[in-house]
């Protein structure tokens, strides 16, 4: 029996033995992340200049593209190291921090989701009370408390995921994921507390933003159905972005969560596409997000086509 603070490293069993194709896997990964940091970089950019858009949804969605940036470099540089080394071990200390920045990104992205969904209510159902409650005070409370609240509750969990006693240091993933190290645990009764804090915290994390998010949609709904085309053509325009990109988020969480949890249902997928699988969340999430709200939301089209050189977005 060894704790964790006495390994040395993991190793990465996700990447099998893929030959010459990991150059082809290299040259998509380069192309992905470049395009992820460019389009949403240049976004925070836009908002940040852009004084028409300092506006408690456009914050929001700054919050959301810098948490996009965060996920994608806890994954996307380790995993193109890898795969252009061939060496699939990670140290624990980098294992470690690349677990707890990706499950803080899986938690600041749902949270600021709920939130905005929570925005987008009161504006269509309380225009009226909108700017008294949606003061930059509490919008820029509520990013604060998505944000610490995340890296609080989840530097609880990987220690007690550090404090475990392994038996072994293969993960079967192309990254590094706290259920699979605490699958590592020598003896499962050392694991109660994990598994106990993960429901909660799952519950918290998923749970309270979901309930949350219907909640804010059944209202809205209700009030669509009550008002005149134009206001709910202008209500569509605002929430359908919002609605893609929960709607992705949640679907790439799935498969994530189908993929490491559940061995039966994924027995018989091929290697690759398991792969794919397990990177959905990550990879696709933060590519949509300046995609869907770049391209159908009119203010940053503007804002973007003024501030740049070249605009981004045809004009309409």
């Amino acid at each position: 029996m060894m704790n964790s603070t006495q390994l040395t490293s993991f190793i990465l069993a996700g990447y099998g033995d893929i030959g010459h194709l990991k150059y082809l896997y290299f040259i998509i990964l380069t192309v992905l992340y470049v395009s992820i940091v460019f389009a949403n970089t240049v976004l925070i950019v836009v908002i940040c200049m852009e004084r028409s858009l300092h506006e408690p949804l456009y914050l929001f969605l700054c919050s959301l593209f810098v948490n996009d940036l965060y996920g994608t470099t806890g994954l996307f540089p380790a995993l193109m190291t890898h795969l252009a080394s061939d060496d699939h071990t990670v140290s624990t200390v980098c294992c470690y921090i690349q677990i707890f920045v990706l499950y803080t990104y899986g938690s600041i992205e749902f949270s600021n989701l709920a939130v905005m969904s929570y925005d987008r209510y009161l504006a269509i159902c309380y225009p009226l009370q909108y700017n008294v409650i949606m003061t930059p005070n509490r919008v820029c409370i509520l990013i604060c408390v998505i944000w610490l609240y995340s890296f609080a509750k989840f530097t609880i969990q990987l220690s007690l995921t550090i404090c475990l006693q392994l038996c072994g240091n293969v993960i079967d993933k192309v990254y590094c994921d706290n259920y699979l190290v605490v699958k590592l645990a020598c003896s499962t009764s050392d694991t109660t507390v994990n598994k106990i804090y993960g429901l909660c915290g799952i519950v918290l994390s998923v749970t309270v933003p979901l309930i949350t998010i219907v909640l804010s949609y059944i209202k809205i709904l209700t009030i669509c159905l009550k008002s005149s085309i134009e206001t709910r053509q202008k209500a569509f325009s605002t929430c359908s972005p919002h609605l893609v990109s929960l709607l992705n988020f949640s679907f790439g969480c799935f498969l994530n969560l189908l993929q490491s949890r559940f061995d039966s249902p994924m027995r018989n997928v091929p290697t690759v596409l398991h792969t794919i699988l397990s990177v959905y969340y990550l990879m696709c999430q933060p590519l949509l997000n300046p995609i869907v709200y770049g391209v159908r939301m009119a203010k940053i089209r503007q804002a973007c086509n003024n501030i740049l050189p070249v605009g981004l977005y045809p004009k309409t």
